[in-house]
């Protein structure tokens, strides 16, 4: 392949920027707060921000030891330079995720061009903007989306050395500032799955010369100048508490049991895999006999390394969550499109064709869950059926049905476009235009709506005890925001600052709180009453907010 048909010219840069802005941007600033993680995020976020203390990590007056705090600078940024501090916009604390997520098409499309041709790029690039996991991490303000980005940014650079180990200083420069800024995102995950890559290559190919190409007399120092510092700096500031939290509790604890009811039995990615990669997980699963086939070209052979190594011990690992595999996205992306722009000549079993032919029907079926589910959940949610969301639903099984017709007859880069078009069409429709209009799941926005119609200071701080979840934290402020042991202890607290507080008592704590504010002779009047459902626990709640008098 010639140098120019494996560049990515800057019309391809253009499009793969617009039609995945186009797909990705879509409900990043109208869906709410999401319980629990990003709201823990925005809150230390904000907090650092207001105390100008990008050391220590705190929600309100906790230590938040899970992580290092590369995301929390990288969204305090991006707060300060949108100067939306002040009003709590979440959309701002979103921004890293999806420059992470734009970030990482980008470097894919690179990957793939450069391997398989210009067009295999843009597809590579396409399935990773249009993949429903990925669209989700675009739009939530956490670590994921940029652990990516320095993912594919190490993968990248660490190929090209591996390919061509004499070569640009760039190579290794971005290798190791790539390891180094993703032990600052989140700590030594990055080194897992570099880690594992790199030694199922040596152990495949026996060779260790290439690793020169490395450069690792300053490359390490490099790797050690990004990341050391904040690490020694949060081991003095917290007596070496961040570390038993953060390696010893979160990050070790992860592998040998399941951490927040977060279990599944091994092989649990894998039967996930066609909705969380989908539309990409139908081209990815027709390529496994391509990439076998092909084993032998130094390429394929790393794109495997990178893939199933990783793949295995994240199965292995108790603790799981749909999103712990999406590094390995890329390198799926590439190897599903090289299977249709670089076909060759090697033909599949009987016994591997009639698999496929079984998975197409399920892949098919899972396509109609994705095309089902927003009028679906919508209609549960709101108990109203929306004649868009059917059309729109209608459109993405379709373009689903046509990929998967297309692919079978031999018409591979049309099937390709038509599996494109139904996955921007479902990211779209799933997180731009569903998820932001269940209100009876966005609790959060309609709390503080009442809170604000009938505060009587500025600021008004909100005592709140069946009800604790960080979006709330975040969005009336943290310094604000009192959370309550019991009823009994809300009632409490209420007493100590009548003039400027409010309390909200779900109607299952009603009673002892009454019973307290009567002990304490408070004069309660119920103001207002949001009902709904809190995502986070599926809880049924009827939230009342009270004022008291003495």
């Amino acid at each position: 392949m010639s140098e120019a048909a494996s560049r990515l010219g800057w019309k391809d840069w253009l499009v793969l920027v617009l039609v995945s802005c186009a797909v990705l941007l879509p409900g990043i600033s109208s869906i709410p707060p999401v319980d629990r993680d990003e709201g823990r995020y925005a809150v230390a976020t904000s907090q650092m921000v207001e105390t100008g203390d990008f050391i220590d990590i705190r929600f309100q007056e906790e230590q938040r030891y899970l992580q290092p705090a590369g995301i929390y600078w990288l969204q305090s940024i991006a707060v300060t330079v949108t100067g939306t501090a002040d009003e709590r916009a979440i959309w701002a604390h979103r921004i890293p995720s999806f420059l992470g997520i734009l970030a990482a098409m980008a470097m894919t499309a690179a990957i793939a061009a450069g391997l398989f041709g210009r067009t295999a790029g843009l597809g590579a690039g396409l399935l990773v903007a249009t993949a429903l996991a990925v669209g989700f991490e675009a739009r939530i303000a956490k670590t994921d989306a940029v652990l990516l980005a320095t993912i594919t940014a190490a993968h990248l650079a660490l190929m090209r050395i591996y390919l061509q180990p004499q070569g640009h200083w760039w190579r290794p420069a971005l290798f190791w500032a790539a390891l180094g800024a993703g032990m600052m995102i989140k700590g030594p995950i990055i080194l897992l799955f570099i880690g594992l890559a790199l030694a199922a290559l040596l152990a495949w190919d026996r060779k260790l010369s290439w690793l020169s190409g490395l450069k690792p007399l300053w490359g390490v120092p490099l790797f050690l100048l990004i990341a050391l510092p904040w690490y020694v700096a949060i081991g003095i500031v917290s007596d070496g508490a961040f570390y038993a939290e953060a390696v010893g509790d979160s990050l070790m604890g992860k592998v040998g049991e399941s951490q927040q009811s977060h279990a599944g039995p091994p092989g649990y990615y894998l039967g996930l895999f066609s909705l969380t990669f989908w539309p990409g997980s139908l081209f990815a699963v027709f390529a496994g006999w391509w990439a076998w086939a092909n084993r032998a070209r130094p390429a394929v052979r790393y794109l495997i390394c990178w893939i199933v190594p990783a793949w295995i011990a994240y199965e292995l690992i108790a603790t799981k969550l749909p999103h712990y595999v999406m590094p390995t996205y890329p390198a799926l992306a590439v190897l599903a499109v090289a299977a249709i722009f670089a076909p060759g000549d090697s033909k599949a079993p009987l016994w591997l064709k009639i698999a496929a032919g079984l998975y197409a029907v399920m892949w098919l079926a899972f396509s109609g869950l994705v095309a089902a589910v927003p009028a679906a959940g919508f209609h549960w949610s709101e108990g109203i059926v929306s004649p868009v969301l059917v059309v729109l639903g209608a459109g993405v099984f379709l373009a689903a049905a046509a990929a998967l017709a297309l692919y079978l007859t031999g018409r591979r880069p049309a099937a390709l476009a038509a599996g494109l078009a139904g996955g921007a069409l479902a990211v779209i429709t799933v997180y731009g235009v569903t998820m932001p209009r269940l209100e009876t799941l966005w609790l959060t926005p309609r709390i503080i709506a009442a809170v604000d119609a009938h505060a009587a200071c500025e600021p008004t701080r909100l005592v709140t005890s069946a009800f604790r979840e960080p979006s709330l934290v975040y969005r009336h402020g943290p310094y604000d925001t009192v959370l309550a042991a019991d009823p009994a202890d809300a009632a409490t607290r209420l007493a100590a600052d009548t003039a400027c507080s409010l309390a909200l008592i779900d109607a299952s704590e009603a009673a002892p709180f009454l019973a307290q504010a009567a002990a304490l002779e408070l004069s309660l009047q119920a103001l207002e009453t949001v009902e709904g459902q809190n995502y986070s626990n599926g809880d049924e709640m009827r939230l009342t907010l009270y004022r008291a008098e003495p």
